[in-house]
């Protein structure tokens, strides 16, 4: 359940009612944007639901939860049939899930479902709905009414509303299946269609780098295909941050460190999100152990400034932290940062992990 899954300061008010659209900003990743945009239309427009559910939505991005939640009952309270409040309250529920990890989330995480299949039957048209469906239903159990053919069916509707996207989920679930060469076509079709869509260059990166397809294509040759995709794709990717963190993280899986580095710090001082790409700074200098003092730098700054959502949000900057503090020696430090991911969330096993590694 872990897709369930990165501050701008508005100048000038968005347009209320009709022309208020928050869908594309939250599909794009852009969650920052998207809640400065949901309140400054709050402020002026206290009962517009659409904004509450928008607002949830990129607090459920920023690991927000609590005030999540809280902004899509509001949202629901106006317009109980509002596709997007549906959404809204079944990505918290399926956030609350992922943080519980215990046998009490099994509710959270059928709830979830419950209102991500409602939100799609009031809104076909909802991308993020069919998306985050169709990788549930793929990586819950079947007792809880997972099915492979369940999140290819979400794929196929998603293709009528936007062909590149469904190509992607089905590309992706086929990939969760363990069959990355049945896989290719749905990754290659979304990526013919729509070259430069930060998603489809996300999630055919990640796809690639996955366990699943290790198995099929052997280290060596995953590593080999992960450098090559990930520079072939690097100029569709432009100064956007959320490819760019997957082309760096494929490199990073090549062992091309140094690669990844370069890409992430020159595209920085041009980039739609800051903030995602000195926390990916930062992890290049914790799994590769280079360029350590810059890393920590940047890690510095992510925590005394607003985080993009769809990052992991500060717990993952603050173990990033302790992971180059410990690479440094400095174990007192590091030890500090793994407690401070802890207080974020207790039972971050990453953070319990560099706790226990340092004694």
């Amino acid at each position: 359940m872990h897709r369930f899954a990165s501050f701008v300061i508005i100048t000038t008010l968005p347009a209320l009612g009709a022309d208020y659209a928050p869908r594309p900003d939250l599909d794009a990743g852009r969650y920052l944007k998207a809640l400065g945009d949901a309140e400054a239309v709050l402020r002026a427009e206290p009962g517009n639901a659409l904004a509450w559910a928008a607002k949830s939505q990129a607090l459920t991005a920023l690991v927000r939860l609590p005030e999540a939640g809280e902004a899509a009952q509001k949202a629901l309270a106006l317009k109980p049939g509002l596709a997007d409040a549906l959404l809204a309250r079944g990505l918290v529920r399926g956030g609350v899930a992922v943080q519980q990890r215990n046998l009490s989330s099994l509710r959270q995480i059928a709830d979830a479902m419950d209102d991500l299949k409602a939100a799609t039957q009031a809104d076909p048209t909802l991308v993020t709905a069919w998306m985050t469906l169709g990788l549930a239903y793929e990586q819950v159990p079947g007792i809880l009414g997972g099915s492979t053919r369940k999140a290819l069916d979400c794929a196929q509707s998603l293709r009528k509303v936007d062909a590149p996207r469904g190509d992607l989920l089905q590309g992706t679930v086929v990939t969760m299946e363990g069959k990355w060469p049945q896989a290719q076509p749905s990754f290659h079709r979304a990526l013919a269609e729509a070259p430069g869509d930060p998603e489809v260059i996300y999630g055919y990166l990640d796809a690639l780098g996955t366990r699943e397809t290790r198995k099929v294509l052997g280290d060596a040759e995953q590593k080999r295909l992960q450098a090559q995709e990930a520079m072939r794709l690097l100029p569709a990717a432009r100064n956007r941050a959320r490819p760019l963190t997957a082309i760096c993280d494929a490199l990073l899986d090549a062992d091309r460190a140094d690669d990844a580095w370069r890409i992430a710090e020159q595209a920085l001082p041009s980039t739609d999100s800051p903030s995602m790409l000195r926390l990916q700074l930062g992890k290049i200098a914790a799994r590769s152990g280079r360029h350590l003092e810059a890393g920590l730098a940047m890690l510095d700054q992510v925590l005394r400034e607003p985080l993009e959502g769809g990052t992991g949000g500060y717990g993952s900057a603050h173990w990033r932290r302790g992971q180059v503090l410990k690479a440094l020696g400095r174990k007192d430090e590091a030890r500090a940062a793994a407690n401070a991911a802890l207080r974020l969330d207790p039972k971050d096993t990453k953070a319990k992990r560099l706790l226990e590694d340092l004694g």
